[in-house]
């Protein structure tokens, strides 16, 4: 039978490497291989997690030899490795790349994919072990699965494993997901398909369930009595850079919000699960989905705010309008900035409001989560000079600096009642130390070793899309009229303001 455990969030035991297994990388020539898959794996082996039975096989278009894709990993590791590169170290590394030219459409390449492998597998080791990530674009997402399939390489028998790794989007709205997970479906168990996000690799998102769990301080105070409301920023100075294509399909709110938003308000929001276990997350994960309520057309007016950059200034640079990047038409009305107020009709939140906000050419690249606590009765302050008492905050810090802060009040020395916000807060580098990482190392371990607690599941991925679903609706049939409406390197369209202030709130200040 085959390997199916479902490993605890935290991982196996320190320094414990996965099984023997082989890796194919289809899109193997492409940015996301040379600058997160290799250097991540790379780190993997420099921290003893790696198995000794360990083989890459590459499959792309570009017609190189294996030695030739060699050569090509042996350059691009020196400009995109996180840390100085060990020499021995890498030239073990690097005698376990192996590559096969191909188009990913073609029959004939499976055939010959399934001879490497059974070479791979007496020259490594690996014991027909396979998982296979798909770096491509979503269009091939089923057909290569599905031949897959008619070769017999996902197949799991005699105790051997096999898992897919499909990289967002899933989907570009409900139908389409939908339509997709039956593919894999048909071809796939729903436990060999790992549909990643590479935001689930930091370290901060996975100690949001520490952070809540694990201190007795907090969790009885992680409720609607407490909490005034969450706030999430997901903000990034770049631009499309040369993604104009893509982004001309997706958008901000496609791009972000069913996948990394979603999954840091189910770790924010979610209940406590009876174990560590894969599905007992996911099951409290899929709960907080389902208890997002779909906005009615009326509440998309009034809780949503779509933006698209304009020329600015970014870090003291000048940039471009949207309309005027490269591969992006001059009319285009897709958004690169979203806001958002839902709500989850629960017990524990029902009546907290969570604000989200992502969006391109914004002044500062941070993501983080704030909740905001319900502010102290102030009538003990009457007569004193205090003018009003500031909600607490509790952040959690994402990216770039990972960490968590907490600011309170605290009484300024002196003869009168005064009173000034403090923080104390903590980055891990501070307490723990830096350990050089692309993000990916956790994600591709927890494949290997069979833990999908950080990867979504079917019905996570359909039910994301069903929040979206009105927003997309909605936006399509009225489309903007005033698109660009804010500058780049601003905090977005003053409607997102708006949408805060209406409720007697703000977004929290960030410093660049």
């Amino acid at each position: 039978m085959a390997d199916d455990r479902t490993a605890s969030v935290f991982g196996n035991l320190p320094g414990q490497p996965a099984g023997p297994c082989a890796m194919v990388i289809f899109g193997a020539a492409g940015d996301l291989t040379k600058r997160k898959l290799i250097p991540a794996l790379y780190n993997l082996a420099r921290s003893d997690l790696l198995p000794r039975e360990f083989a890459i096989v590459g499959v792309a278009r570009a017609p190189l030899t294996t030695d030739e894709f060699r050569q090509r990993m042996t350059r691009e590791i020196q400009e995109f490795a996180t840390d100085q590169v060990e020499p021995g170290l890498w030239e073990w590394f690097a005698q376990r790349l192996h590559y096969l030219p191909g188009n990913f459409e073609a029959p004939q390449v499976y055939p010959e994919l399934r001879k490497l492998l059974e070479t791979v597998d007496r020259e490594h080791g690996t014991r027909g072990n396979y998982f296979y990530y798909l770096a491509t674009s979503p269009g091939f997402f089923a057909g290569v699965t599905r031949r897959l399939g008619e070769v017999g390489l996902v197949q799991e028998e005699n105790g051997r494993w096999r898992r897919v790794i499909i990289e967002k989007p899933f989907g570009q709205d409900l139908d389409s997901a939908i339509a997709l997970n039956r593919a894999l479906g048909a071809i796939l168990a729903e436990r060999q398909i790992y549909r990643i996000d590479h935001y689930l690799g930091k370290e901060t998102v996975q100690n949001i369930l520490v952070l809540r769990f694990a201190n007795g301080i907090f969790e009885p105070i992680w409720n609607r009595r407490y909490i005034d409301h969450v706030q999430i920023t997901v903000a990034e100075t770049v631009g499309v850079e040369q993604r104009g294509n893509y982004y001309e399909e997706a958008g901000a709110l496609r791009d972000m919000v069913p996948n990394h938003i979603f999954q840091l308000i189910t770790l924010t929001a979610m209940e406590p699960p009876i174990s560590f276990e894969a599905n007992a997350v996911r099951d409290e994960q899929a709960k907080i989905l389902r208890a997002i309520q779909p906005l009615t057309p009326e509440e998309v007016l009034a809780r949503t705010v779509r933006g698209q950059y304009g020329g600015g200034k970014v870090e003291g640079e000048r940039v471009p309008a949207y309309p005027s990047e490269v591969k992006v038409p001059p009319d285009s009305k897709t958004e690169t900035f979203v806001a958002l107020k839902l709500s989850i009709d629960n017990w524990r939140w029902a009546d907290v409001p969570f604000y989200l906000r992502t969006g391109k050419r914004l002044p500062a690249r941070v993501t983080e989560i704030a909740i905001q606590f319900k502010r102290a009765p102030f009538i003990l302050f009457r007569k004193t000079p205090v003018e009003h008492l500031t909600p607490n905050q509790l952040v959690v810090h994402i990216q770039p600096d990972e960490g968590i802060s907490l600011s309170f009040d605290a009484k300024i020395p002196g003869a009168l009642v005064r009173l000034g916000t403090v923080n104390m807060a903590f980055q891990y580098k501070d307490y723990f130390g830096t350990k050089p990482s692309t993000g990916y190392e956790r994600l591709l371990y927890d494949c290997m070793t069979g833990d999908a607690t950080l990867f979504q599941r079917a019905d996570m991925v359909e039910t994301g899309w069903t929040v979206v679903a009105p927003i997309l609706d909605l936006w399509n049939a009225l489309p903007p009229r005033s698109f660009p409406n804010y500058a780049a390197g601003t905090w977005g369209p003053p409607e997102a303001d708006e949408l805060m202030e209406r409720d007697g709130r703000q977004w929290r200040g960030i410093e660049k």
